[in-house]
């Protein structure tokens, strides 16, 4: 049997779950949904990052200790199981002990690697990351807008500069490591333009709040070099080798463009030092802005997507996310947006289909072809069931193999469209005043189309294709999304 590893990147648990993480959470489940639908032996990875400078001040203002303040956050986090319709495997915490034993089993592996030395420079809180001068931006963090604070103090530091020509190697042996193609660009022009040792570890007593350094209590490890390694503890490395070996290395990591270089630089150097295989690919996307303003508390324009869960349902945030964002890139959440979505092409385009279908069906006491068992081979429906729909699904494919799940739900809804269209055309309430073959006939075949877009539907909208199913057996109509 094959196997697909697909995991997100661990949330930081500094702050409530937002809608990019939602984005980036459904992204990851379709995948998963996909693979298993192909029979693959699937592992899906999601969990929390509960370490760093950000979280323990975050967790200071909030008057709570640390791992209190963790628990909260990280509990609503794995909530969106539930909320978002998220097959997730297991959901891993960096304050596990599992974690932190494979945390320090890493460092040691990389010990050849690793050197102490005092170090002046600058450090973005919000980005867990030293920043050098060259990139700051009127002498703030581009990614931030603030002024990194200045670092003095002796720690840890990690020979990245050593694997800057493995990481090219290997990227060219891996021409399809990074998803989408600039992304991959700019990576590489990162790595090319030379890599730097990087600190990997912080002082206990400026950061209490860390996986101590293994032989040294003094000090604690950098946020990165601690929280990737979640990828491989969730498999149960070093100790339990049997998840490890069936699932590793990861068929894809789907991360944020901001955390790009941790990804595909820092970390497959760490693995390439541990003697471990790097992951397979990375799937990066973009950012989701707010009524075309990036999202800000400060700006009161942050998107909560269990409040837009509690108003319009799980599979209509779903469909919002993976229809109107491109997987790819930037993206814009806006409520007239949503509602149109909404309405249009969910209640609409998918649900009137469905009960126009089924009224039509019962009124004029037609009788779908139903399969009692395996579903026919396509040359056995074109040759006995012609009335049968068979979707050619040659560009659906490649847009999935491409990662394109926003064009790929679009060739789902040019189904849907067009059986709108053709209802209007065929005219069902005119045949069955003069030809009631042919209205058996086009309806039967709406009755097979809507199974297909139901059974398309699975891995993208799954509360929807179950709902589809039902109804489609029954005949009972009922409303899909209510306006």
């Amino acid at each position: 049997m094959n196997k697909f590893y697909v995991t997100t990147s661990i949330a930081y648990a500094n702050a409530k779950p937002h809608i990019g993480f939602a984005l980036e959470l459904i992204q990851a489940d379709v995948l998963a949904r996909l693979h298993r639908q192909k029979g693959e032996n699937t592992f899906f990875l999601t969990g929390t990052d509960e370490h760093g400078t950000k979280l323990y001040r975050a967790a200071e203002e909030a008057n709570k200790e640390p791992q209190e303040f963790c628990d909260e956050i990280s509990q609503q986090y794995r909530e969106l199981k539930k909320v978002l319709n998220i097959s997730r495997d297991d959901f891993i915490r960096t304050t596990e002990e599992r974690h932190k034993k494979a945390a320090q089993a890493l460092w040691k592996k990389c010990e050849k690697d690793i050197y102490k030395k005092k170090y002046k420079g600058y450090y973005c809180v919000g980005c867990e990351n030293f920043i050098n001068q060259k990139d700051l931006v009127d002498g703030k963090c581009p990614n931030h807008q603030k002024k990194p604070e200045s670092v003095e103090e002796e720690n840890y530091f990690f020979k990245l500069s050593k694997y800057q020509d493995k990481l090219l190697d290997f990227y060219k042996e891996n021409p399809n490591f990074v998803i989408p193609e600039k992304r991959f660009n700019e990576i590489r022009s990162f790595v090319k333009e030379g890599l730097e040792d990087i600190s990997i570890s912080r002082s206990k007593e400026k950061l209490p709040w860390g996986i101590a350094v293994p032989g040294d209590e003094s000090q604690v490890m950098y946020v990165w070099f601690d929280a990737l390694t979640n990828y491989i503890s969730a498999l149960g490395w070093p100790e339990e080798k049997k998840e490890f070996e069936t699932f590793w290395p990861a068929d894809i990591h789907v991360i944020g463009k901001d955390i790009n270089r941790f990804h595909t630089a820092l970390w497959p150097a760490m693995l390439m030092s541990a003697e471990i295989d790097p992951p397979k690919q990375v799937l990066v996307h973009g950012f989701i802005s707010s009524e075309g303003k990036k999202m800000s508390k400060s700006l009161g324009n942050v998107v909560d997507p269990v409040e837009l869960v509690n108003k319009y349902g799980t599979d209509a945030v779903r469909y919002y996310l993976l229809r109107e964002i491109p997987t790819t890139e930037d993206g814009d959440f806006s409520q007239e947006k949503f509602k149109k979505r909404y309405n249009h092409d969910l209640a609409n385009d998918l649900g009137n289909l469905l009960n126009r279908v089924l009224v039509m069906i019962n009124n004029y006491k037609v009788k779908p072809i139903k399969f009692k068992k395996q579903y026919p081979s396509i040359d056995k429906l074109k040759k006995d069931y012609p009335q049968c729909y068979i979707f050619d699904n040659k560009r659906y494919n490649k847009l999935l193999e491409d990662f394109r799940l926003d064009l790929a739900l679009r060739e789902i809804w040019k189904i849907i469209t067009e059986s709108n269209q053709l209802i209007d055309k065929e005219k069902p309430w005119e045949l069955a005043k003069n030809d009631k073959k042919k209205l058996e006939f086009v309806l039967q075949n709406f009755h097979s189309r809507l199974n297909v877009i139901g059974c398309l539907l699975e891995a993208f909208l799954p509360e929807t294709r179950t709902n589809i199913r039902r109804q489609l057996e029954t005949l009972k109509p009922q409303v899909l999304f209510p306006k």
